[in-house]
């Protein structure tokens, strides 16, 4: 039996997946919550979201994640970052989940991956869970219903919970498997129900196929100024930076908050909707962000709720601190409604430094850019996880290293080249700690750091004066309205100069440290503004 619309020339049998029991295509939102309703995946929230909890996996599976290794792979996939499957034994594992989806009910959503149609992949992602379906339809874009008559997919992705793998059979790490398959056009998910991974899979298929095209893939949030789409600006950053936060200003309209493009036309959103962590969110703080959870079709996920009146604890963390909500753009009021802008002006680089050794802000060159893109500097903080008892230091690549299937320079090449072709101003923004490191300082403020970001992409910001850190060689404004001076100079504000000179020295170290792998692969220019 099949419902919905659908391409007759491509349904699932016509790719050769044949036996599925019940097939649903393109269903729309309202149909997706009566179906996972039915099936028992979770419960009606407020206002009509739709709560669900995701079992043991909370979060991606990194570790889990496998890209087959073939003459077209061998030599264009970071191997060091990527684990390797045997052609032979994805066949296997696709052979035995095909044969475990027999008999079975499943979704189908074809939707486009990129906002710009020259640069956008078709993409049908096949989900044994309804409310996966639904959350497909918030994170793509959806095509016109008519469209959907000659839809034929680019790259399918099957998504199966209830399979679960056998390493030694498909070659693989555990029963739980993310395997990409370029050759094939295939990604298959099997034995776990975290959503994130259809959105990321997605996401580390346009990070392979779009710098071929002379694209810029980008783990970022982007927004342009209001009514002038050319004044764009691009923030890259890890979880807890603040990228959809600070992206999300009033002032400006937004193009999304995590994934974006940046080709010879401008940047565009890989996606149609954003999916934001909800602990401890507030009306107060965001309140369009938060406005979303009570609103029909928005998936709560891993959320603690009153189970009478359905009242969300946004401060309850027992499930996870993971906790998300996924949702259309034009939830958000000032979203932009076709997600392209022009080149960007600005780019921001977001960094949580819970060293309490970096300033609020930093005006970078190109070449300090690339390095800092290259290091993806973030901090872990005592207590978020197990055996954590003082600040760690992160360094993911290009803000994105579990996304990054070829090798880092590749990305920061093309960021290298669009900087210099277009003439973005780039800058270093901490978000983490001041007046000493974590467990002694405080928190950047919110309101100095707007205000920095305001000036810097109102263009206020390149007329102040500006010194040199003597630490990494960055320029730092002196003075800017609105700003204590003294938040400026990060040693200023500490109480313990000692102490502040011995910690900065330290993290000058685990930069460097850190970035000895990237030596061989960069230009001079690069290696020589590294450090100071």
């Amino acid at each position: 039996m099949t419902s919905g619309r659908v391409n007759p020339n491509f349904r699932l049998e016509d790719q050769g997946i044949a036996g599925v029991e019940n097939v649903h295509y393109n269903l729309l939102e309202p149909a997706l919550i009566e179906n996972a309703l039915r099936l028992g995946e979770g419960a009606l929230g407020r206002g009509g979201s739709f709560m669900v909890e995701t079992g043991k996996f909370t979060g991606r599976s990194p570790k889990d994640k496998h890209v087959v290794m073939s003459d077209t792979t061998r030599d264009t996939i970071w191997w060091d970052n990527n684990a390797a499957m045997e052609p032979e034994a994805f066949d296997r594992l696709y052979d035995d989940m095909i044969e475990h989806m027999k008999g079975r009910e499943y979704f189908v959503q074809d939707m486009y991956a990129g906002a710009d149609p020259i640069y956008r992949e078709n993409v049908r992602l096949v989900t044994e869970l309804a409310w996966h379906g639904l959350f497909i339809r918030h994170m793509f874009r959806r095509p016109d219903r008519e469209d959907l008559d000659s839809f034929v997919a680019d790259y399918t992705v099957i998504n199966c919970p209830s399979f679960k793998a056998d390493p030694e059979r498909h070659g693989c790490r555990s029963e739980t498997v993310i395997a990409v398959n370029f050759d094939r056009k295939l990604i298959l998910v099997g034995s776990t129900e975290y959503a994130g991974e259809n959105k990321k899979s997605i996401f580390s298929m346009l990070n392979y196929l779009l710098p071929e095209k002379g694209v810029m893939p980008m783990h970022c949030s982007a927004n342009h100024a209001v009514g002038n789409p050319v004044d764009s600006a691009i923030f890259f950053g890890l979880s807890g930076t603040g990228k959809t936060t600070l992206s999300a200003d009033p002032d400006r309209i937004l193009l999304g908050d995590d994934e974006h493009g940046w080709s010879e036309r401008g940047i565009f959103n890989f996606e149609g909707g954003c999916y934001a962590k909800t602990i401890n969110l507030s009306p107060e703080a965001e309140p369009e962000i938060y406005a979303t959870t009570s609103k029909f079709g928005t998936v709560i996920e891993n959320m603690v709720y009153d189970a009478d009146t359905r009242k969300l604890d946004f401060k309850d963390d027992s499930l996870t601190a993971n906790m998300r909500c996924a949702y259309p753009l034009d939830y958000i009021s000032n979203a932009s409604a076709t997600a392209i802008a022009g080149h960007p002006k600005n780019i921001i680089m977001l960094t949580c430094d819970a060293f309490g050794v970096l300033p609020p802000i930093a005006r970078l060159t190109p070449a300090q850019a690339m390095y800092h893109f290259l290091s993806g500097f973030t901090s872990k903080m005592a207590g978020t996880e197990r055996g954590i008892t003082e600040a760690q230091p992160t360094f993911s690549t290009c803000f994105g290293a579990p996304f990054m299937p070829r090798r880092p320079e590749v990305y920061g090449n093309l960021l290298r080249d669009k900087i210099a072709q277009h003439g973005a101003t780039c800058w270093l923004v901490n978000t983490g700690w001041t007046g000493g490191a974590y467990g002694v300082g405080s928190r950047m403020p919110i309101k100095a750091t707007r205000a920095l970001l305001t000036a810097a992409l109102d263009g206020s910001l390149s007329d102040v004066e500006f010194r040199k850190d003597p630490n990494f060689g960055f320029e730092v404004p002196v003075d800017v309205p609105g700003v204590p001076d003294v938040l400026l100079d990060p040693r200023r504000t500490w109480n313990d100069t000692a102490g502040y000179d011995k910690q900065a020295a330290k993290l000058v170290t685990m930069f460097s440290d850190n970035f000895e792998q990237y030596l061989p692969f960069i230009d001079e220019d690069v290696k020589a503004a590294a450090i100071g």
